[in-house]
């Protein structure tokens, strides 16, 4: 068996795992990057980019009414366990974060405005949120540009990205870009099957496979798992309880199937599983596949009863978790059907990512059209007096400018995507035929329970204690958040910022020692 030896090993190659590769190496530690794919940026490389890191000069040179207090405010008010030592640990290193990222990798960042998603104390008005800006592939290291993930819609017809890098693309490349000119590796087509440990029960490095046989990346500072969830992972997701199905999740095919937090596990590692998933409506797709949903702009979201169940209009995690509740005596949630008119041409009224072409949706059924309601309601197979009565019910709070089931509306959130022209923006009557109903699955960008970890990264046993040489971040660690989703970026700003104070941690004097 073949070893290579590192200072740093880290296992994935999303926004969390590039920042502490990108960190690590730029402090002089050689570094690899191991991926199980052959393109490296995986969930991340799909998202917008934002990244939920309060009180940086980010947010101080757009001017917005950001600091760390009052967002330790907003955590304390929407969080189960609010002053945990993790959570002051991320709004304490949020900003140093994004000034090492600016100053010393190059990464240029901009505020985005974008609601945050719990109408809470602390709450800022179009949010805190910040992105990388757009960089061009030629301005990249040669090393980096054939190497990152295309977005979504492209990745699964199975093209090349673009010549511009938006969003989560241009995250992934500036920290790939800075990790090479650092001298750090990325290595691919690489699945670790296991971890190493010494006699002490140190961890030492990772196994990986390759096609010649076993290969071994010795790391003399620490091991940094971050290599997403097991949301492609259905024995595990049925295991643990977590609602949807590994068809619907956002990752990329092949990926995120949790083998580094078995690794761990075998070791002893404790885990938190509770927190389930960061959820989200998706667009079933004649493949079977789901797409993250959100921005709705019209329609109304009906269960198999016909009737409504949910504020369409809020933030996607939210009306996930209600598309997942078990509620007695209710018909399923999933699927759900969104139900609209032809205001936009027989356009889904929504941002999917990706939609896909609505006549290959109505050939393969995923999405239906009819005349009126009534012979809608017969090609989805619900009751049609019920959806009747729904939409007409809708309609007349469209008119009145209020929702009297759900309060669509109510909330900058829900008028963030909106263009109603009525009294409520949020609310658009379904009247004009003929009428379309696609249908909804239960998505997730990613479970979000993993390995427990303390405020420095460093991955926890049953009793407490911290497995020395082993670290966590994003989703192979249990989330700093529990269940809630704080606003856009919450995944990608904990990934980074834990993933970072990993680093640190093997940056000290004590875990620099310990490798020797």
């Amino acid at each position: 068996m073949t070893e290579q030896r590192y200072d740093v090993v880290v296992v994935g190659s999303g926004g969390g795992a590039l920042t502490g590769a990108a960190l690590a190496a730029t402090a002089g530690l050689s570094v690899v990057v191991v991926e199980k794919t052959s393109l490296i940026g995986g969930t991340s490389a799909y998202s917008g980019g934002a990244c939920w890191l309060p009180g940086s000069r980010v947010q101080q040179r757009a001017s917005i009414a950001d600091s760390i207090e009052s967002a330790r405010t907003y955590l304390d008010a929407i969080l189960r366990d609010p002053g945990d030592e993790l959570v002051e640990a991320f709004l304490a290193h949020a900003p140093e974060l994004v000034a090492a990222l600016e100053d010393d990798l190059g990464v240029d960042f901009e505020w985005l405005p974008f609601p945050e998603y719990y109408d809470a104390p602390g709450r800022v008005a179009s949010g805190r949120s910040i992105q990388p800006t757009n960089v061009r592939r030629g301005d990249l290291p040669a090393q980096v540009t054939d190497l990152v993930r295309p977005p979504v819609e492209r990745d699964r017809a199975g093209e090349p990205g673009r010549s511009t890098l938006t969003g989560g693309q241009s995250l992934i490349a500036r920290l790939a870009a800075a990790l090479a000119n650092a001298g750090g590796e990325i290595r691919t087509n690489l699945p670790v099957t296991g971890l190493l440990v010494d006699d002490d029960g140190r961890v030492t490095g990772v196994a990986a496979m390759t096609p010649e046989g076993p290969l071994t990346f010795g790391a003399s500072r620490g091991v940094l798992l971050a290599a997403g969830g097991y949301e492609g992972n259905a024995a595990l997701r049925q295991e643990r309880g977590v609602p949807g199905d590994a068809a619907w999740t956002m990752a990329p095919a092949g990926t995120n199937t949790g083998e580094p937090i078995q690794a761990a596990i075998a070791l002893g590692a404790a885990t938190d599983f509770s927190a389930l998933g960061w959820f989200c409506p998706g667009l079933e797709h004649p493949d079977g596949r789901g797409s993250f949903t959100l921005g709705l702009r019209s329609g109304l979201m009906v269960d198999a009863s016909g009737h409504r169940y949910a504020n369409e209009a809020q933030p996607y995690d939210r009306l996930g978790r209600e598309m997942a509740a078990a509620v007695g005596g209710r018909a399923t949630r999933v699927p759900s059907w969104l139900v609209f008119d032809s205001r936009e041409g027989g356009r889904l009224p929504a941002i999917a990512m990706p939609e896909g072409d609505p006549v290959e949706h109505l050939a393969a059924g995923t999405w239906t059209q009819a005349d009126t309601v009534e012979q809608l309601a017969a090609t989805i197979g619900v009751p049609a007096d019920a959806l009747v009565a729904t939409v007409a019910r809708f309609n007349g709070f469209c008119e009145k400018g209020l929702d009297e089931d759900f309060g669509r509306g109510d909330d900058e959130y829900d008028t963030f995507f909106a263009g109603g022209e009525g009294p409520n923006s949020a609310l658009r009557p379904c009247d004009r035929p003929p009428y379309y109903a696609a249908r909804f699955v239960l998505s997730d960008l990613g479970t979000k329970g993993g390995l427990v970890t303390d405020a420095a990264g460093r991955v926890l046993r049953h009793d407490g204690s911290p497995m020395p040489g082993l670290y966590a971040a994003g989703n192979c660690a249990a989330s700093v958040f529990g269940p809630v989703y704080p606003g856009p970026g919450a995944p990608l700003g904990s990934a980074m910022v834990f993933a970072s104070l990993a680093v640190r941690d093997m940056l000290s004097g004590s875990a620099a020692s310990a490798g020797r």
